[in-house]
Parts: structure tokens; sequence; C-alpha cells
């Protein structure tokens, strides 16, 4: 009876399965559901926290290598699965109960492997986009990841959009061209890896969603797969580059402040990763790509606030502006069904 209780507490990512009136809508009419709405609002808060955990390690504290701090959120959150999958607190599927011998078999693992390919090409384009560009350009790229996840969408599941949500997303890209109109500086290989971390970034994003609802796994299912793929292809990748010898020779390695920031970083990705999966398969790819805008303007605000550096410019609040209105119309739509 308690681990019956314990199963029941934690959300599965299942939208077939109704737990406690959680997969009711939001309020009347609602487009989306309370659980949808919790997943993306949680989403936001862990990414916001774990982008200023990061900056500390990383600026405070002048962690050499992004990449050891994302093996060690994987690594993390791959035991914490097992303690827990073991323990019987969670499962990785909606249809398994109270089997704690069991994970993941052979043939779904082959069957996640289109996810976790997509996730390392995510990864690789992701950090080979930040060299040959500037921030603010970089920024205004990456918006415009949203319509790119409207092509894949439609590619894949030839999902339709109103014109309402077409409205906002050509708010949010021509709010974020405005916000970096200052430092349009053509650059052909950093734009090019760019728009392709945007294509990554939407494939990612549609593969966890069908990948989601094809291979009868959860949240904990899908994140279980990933970490167990894409784990020691990360440590091979880190050893070779020579950044673990970097780690290891890093002086403020074992100083409380920065074990404390990294324990809370390994933390945070964990629900992070969680919410992801969660929010894409409740609700869609593109509300995830959303929700990432979004919590972009939560974190360049708090960001200024919290380590400062960055300089008072009109037309980039006007541009930042202009793209909250546009995430905030497209909540709007997503929460009215249109």
């Amino acid at each position: 009876m308690m681990n019956q209780k314990k199963e029941e507490e934690l959300p599965l990512s299942d939208p077939s399965s109704v737990a406690r009136g959680g997969d009711a809508p939001l309020f009347k009419g609602s487009g989306m559901t309370r659980r949808g709405a919790y997943a993306a609002v949680s989403y936001m808060s862990c990414a916001v926290l774990l982008v200023m955990f990061n900056k500390a390690a990383l600026s405070s504290y002048n962690f050499p290598s992004a990449n050891v701090i994302t093996l060690l959120q994987m690594i993390c959150s791959t035991c914490l699965l097992y303690v827990m999958k073991k323990s019987r607190i969670i499962t990785f599927s909606a249809t398994e109960r109270n089997i704690a011998s069991e994970f993941v078999p052979y043939k779904t693992l082959l069957h996640t492997l289109p996810l976790s390919i997509a996730y390392l090409l995510y990864m690789l384009a992701i950090m080979e986009s930040v060299r040959g560009v500037n921030v603010p350009m970089y920024t205004t790229l990456r918006r415009t990841t949203v319509v790119f996840t409207m092509l894949v969408e439609f590619l894949l599941t030839k999902q339709k959009y109103t014109p309402p949500v077409f409205g906002s997303v050509a708010l949010i890209v021509f709010g974020a061209f405005i916000a970096g109109a200052r430092d349009l500086s053509f650059d052909v290989y950093g734009y090019g890896m760019v728009f392709l971390a945007n294509i990554t970034t939407a494939l990612y994003l549609a593969t966890i969603n069908r990948t989601g609802k094809s291979s009868g796994l959860n949240s904990f299912g899908l994140m279980w797969c990933n970490g167990l793929v894409c784990g020691p292809i990360l440590l091979f990748w880190t050893f070779i580059r020579g950044d673990l010898q970097l780690t290891l020779n890093f002086p403020h390695l074992f100083a409380p402040g920065f074990l404390a920031v990294m324990c809370l970083s390994c933390v945070l990705a964990f629900f992070l990763n969680y919410f992801i999966f969660l929010n894409t398969t409740l609700n869609s790819a593109l509300t995830q790509t959303m929700c990432g805008n979004l919590k972009d303007l939560f974190t360049i605000g708090i960001g200024w606030a919290v380590f400062g550096g960055l300089p008072f410019d009109l037309l980039n609040v006007i541009g930042q502006c202009l793209g909250f209105i546009g995430s905030g119309l497209y909540a709007y739509c997503k929460l009215k069904g249109k």
C-alpha cells in the first residue's frame, strides 16, 4: 500500500492516464490541461534557476568545461532514476506497476535511439553555434527556432496552426530581430551553425513527442534511455577533448561553495529534463519552444539583476517586450484552445 501510494504521488507523462482530475481542462473551454500548465510553469522555473547556477559555476568560479557539467548532470539524473526505480517510487511506463527488478527492454531501448541521436546532434550543434556569433545575435537567431519547430511538426505529424498562433510566432521573430538589430554582423559559418542548432532543436523536441507516444514510456523512461545511450558517448567526448583533465586540475574542485553550486545544478538538471519531456508530451513541441522563449525573458531580467554586465539598449528592450507579448499571445491561444 505504501509503494502504491508513492507511485501515485509522482506525475507520469502518459496523457491517457487520469490522476485526480489532472487531465481535466485548466478551466472551461481551455485547450490546456492542468497537468500541461503545471509542466509548462515548472519547466520555466527550473530552467531559469538552472541557468543561474550554471552561470555561477562557469563565471563566478571560472569552471573550464561546460561539457563536464553536462556529463555530471546526466550521470546524476541516471543514478537518481536507478535509485527511484529500484525503490519503486517511479515507473518507466504508464502500464507498469510495482515492478522494481525490470527496467527498459532492449527492444524499447533501440526504439528510443532516434531520440538519443537527436539529443546528441542538438547538444553538438548548440555547443558549436555559440562560437562564431556574438551573444545578442545568437539570442536573436535562436528565437527563430519556433519557425523550424512548426515546420518539423507539420512534416512529421501534419500539425496545422491557427492564424492567431502564426501571428504570435511572427511577433516573437520580429521582436528577436529588433532586439539584435545593432549586432547584425553577418558570418556564414556562424549563422549556418545557429540555424543548424535551430533545426536540431526542432527535431529533438518533435522526436520526444513521437517517441513518447509510440514507445509506451513516460518521461522517466525516456530520460533513462537517453542517459544510457548518451552518457558513455559524452564521457568519451570529454575524455578525448581533455576536459576531464582540466576538471581534475581545477583549483576550486573541492571548495564547499563550488560543490554546493554543482550539486544544485545537477538536481535542477534532473527536474528540468523531466519537465521538458513532460511538457512536450502533454502539450506539444511548439509549446515547449514557446516556453523556452518566455523563459529567456525572465533569465535576461534576473541575470541582469544578479550578475549585471548588460548595458541598456532601447531597441533590445523593445524587442524583448515584443517577444514577451508574442509568447503571451501564444499562451492565451493555447489556454483558449484556439
